[in-house]
């Protein structure tokens, strides 16, 4: 797909990048079997062939139109399509750059404007998430169905016990990203985690100073302040790394997928590029941690049918379809079957608030999707997937290593 690229782009710091990208479609069009909003909408502009083309529009001629930026809104970032595309087209950047060219040429109303800044503004924020968190959980009750199906209930959780004989002076250690919404709405996961890896000889440790991975910030436009976010992370955890942490963990496999990116979001900075090569190789889904263990000495035996939803992030952004699957017939699980594993539930981070419709949509039909065989429990791996979907009445939603955490 050879692409003229309008001089008014010439000088813009990833326009190489962006064509490059064009270059290797060849609009065969596989992309399209597997994307979730053409499968909804039925619109070639909301596959991402279409958007690619709106994409070049854009490029060749210099002008961004509203209906452009629309179609390109309704993209859930999910990379099914990468996972699809017969000629590695990596279309997730490429859409990145063309969302950030196109908010700088044509400004979005106030509405919209107000919310994104709202969005980015309070979710990175634990300290300012919390409290709202928390005035949202006790007025539940009182909201209406669509408010309440946005605000998590109040997760119940387990304390951590203080260190022991059994748990002190372990040798192994290992990083472990607290997240900023994860670390709110559901604290349990990453508590569960610490426990189940104190058991396999792992101590897990946080940085005080470390946040948000950034993703919030730089999927929404805001890419300098997303990468200010991946800096201050770096600086929190480089003090571990020095000291030779053997992993940085993370249990959401959106943030994951980010951290793994650090290395090449900040290849531009001289200052941080090294570390941020260093902290992506270091960087692990939880999957990978538990599933290279030796699982036999948890004397852990998980009895419940259960429907695993793989996360997109986990699936297609850092290419681990089937690690939950794997650990829980290790564990002794009964796997529910389940139908379309490859399409996104429509949390996609922020996309269930900035397009409420087309996620609620997905989201009916990714429960179906997984109840098909009645699984006594959901499993997923990914905060975001776990509050969009836990609002059921079909089964339970849960962080798969709660199960282990039993």
């Amino acid at each position: 797909m050879k692409t003229d690229i309008h001089p008014l782009y010439h000088e813009l710091p990833k326009i190489d990048q962006a064509e490059s990208i064009l270059r290797n479609c060849v609009h065969c069009g596989f992309c399209t079997a597997t994307c979730p909003t053409y499968q909804v909408l039925g619109d070639e502009r909301d596959s991402p062939r279409g958007r690619i083309y709106l994409i070049k529009q854009m490029l060749e001629t210099g002008k961004v139109t509203e209906a452009s930026q629309t179609h390109l809104d309704r993209c859930l970032t999910c990379r099914s399509c990468e996972t699809t595309c017969p000629s590695g087209v990596e279309y997730g950047k490429l859409l990145d750059i063309s969302r950030d060219i196109m908010d700088k040429q044509l400004p979005r109303n106030f509405k919209q404007r107000l919310l994104r800044t709202a969005l980015r503004q309070v979710l990175p924020y634990p300290n300012r998430f919390g409290p709202l968190l928390k005035l949202g959980q006790l007025s539940r009750p009182l909201l209406p169905p669509v408010l309440k199906a946005k605000v998590p209930a109040t997760a119940a959780t387990r304390v951590t016990p203080k260190a022991s004989p059994t748990t002190t002076g372990l040798n192994r250690k290992m990083l472990v990203l607290a997240g900023c919404a994860q670390s709110v709405a559901t604290p349990n996961t990453n508590q569960a985690a610490a426990r189940v890896l104190a058991k396999l000889g792992i101590e897990l440790i946080t940085a005080p100073k470390a946040g948000c991975c950034g993703a919030v910030s730089y999927h929404l436009g805001a890419h300098d302040e997303g990468l200010d976010f991946m800096r201050r992370n770096i600086d929190a955890w480089w003090p571990y790394v020095e000291q030779g942490v053997e992993a940085i963990i993370s249990s959401a496999s959106g943030c994951g997928v980010m951290i793994h990116e650090y290395a090449e979001l900040l290849a531009h900075d001289s200052d941080y590029a090294d570390k941020a090569a260093k902290v992506s190789a270091l960087a692990k889904d939880l999957t990978q941690v538990i599933e290279a263990e030796p699982l036999e000495t948890l004397n852990i035996k998980v009895d419940e049918k259960l429907a695993v939803h793989c996360p997109c992030t986990l699936q297609h952004g850092l290419g681990l379809s089937g690690a939950v699957e794997r650990i829980m017939l290790r564990l002794g699980a009964r796997l529910a079957r389940t139908e379309d594993g490859h399409l996104c539930c429509g949390s996609a981070g922020t996309y269930s608030i900035t397009q409420p419709a087309l996620s609620q949509t997905l989201k009916a039909k990714k429960l179906k999707a997984l109840t098909v065989d009645d699984p006594e429990k959901i499993v997923t791996a990914n905060v975001g997937c776990q509050l969009h979907l836990s609002d059921n009445r079909q089964a339970p939603v849960s962080h798969w290593i709660e199960l282990l955490d039993q």
